[in-house]
């Protein structure tokens, strides 16, 4: 997915190496708002960080996934992207992470929107999936606002910290895009 803008002021980047300092920071800030939904939060250092920053690269240059760093008015605010493009199945999920001070203002709708977009229209793909804690109700009306129809709980099926976590699964359709 090539850089762009999604509105006036909120562009995605490729993630590198100028986005390690900027997303540890937010971590480090916000560690425990984002560690009740994310189970890599918790013990990221940011060594971690730079090593998923190289898995990215990896996954891009592989085919096999793209993820973005948001920036907001020239600020990193968070991240959203696409993992584990299965070409054959003409599949891939999405999922995304936001600093706090960016929520409730449609940023992740409408990156979210804008990779399902491009993974339909360009990329050619059947399905984009999306998965959420039932808790997470913010997360859950990403896929809600945006029509992904809710295909079911999957039962303790993550583990954040000392919690298994249900999620819900949503999917979109190629042929049933934009609803």
């Amino acid at each position: 997915m090539p850089e762009f803008a999604l509105r006036d002021g909120v562009e995605l980047h490729r993630i590198d190496e100028t986005h390690v300092d900027p997303l540890y920071g937010i971590v480090i800030a916000e560690r425990a708002r984002l560690a009740r939904w994310l189970p890599w939060v918790q013990g990221s250092t940011r060594e971690d960080i730079r090593e998923y920053v190289q898995h990215t690269r990896q996954q891009n240059e592989s085919g096999q996934g793209v993820q973005t760093a948001i920036v907001v008015d020239g600020r990193v605010a968070g991240v959203i992207g696409v993992h584990g493009i299965s070409w054959p199945n003409q599949s891939t999920s999405i999922g995304y992470w936001l600093s706090e001070l960016y929520e409730g203002r449609g940023i992740i709708t409408d990156g979210v929107r804008a990779y399902t977009d491009h993974a339909f229209r360009s990329w050619k793909l059947n399905r984009m999936e999306l998965r959420a804690a039932v808790e997470n109700r913010r997360s859950r009306a990403v896929a809600e606002r945006l029509g992904f129809t809710r295909e079911g709980v999957l039962r303790q099926a993550e583990r954040v910290g000392n919690r298994c976590l249900d999620l819900v699964v949503y999917s979109a359709l190629a042929d049933e895009w934009p609803r």
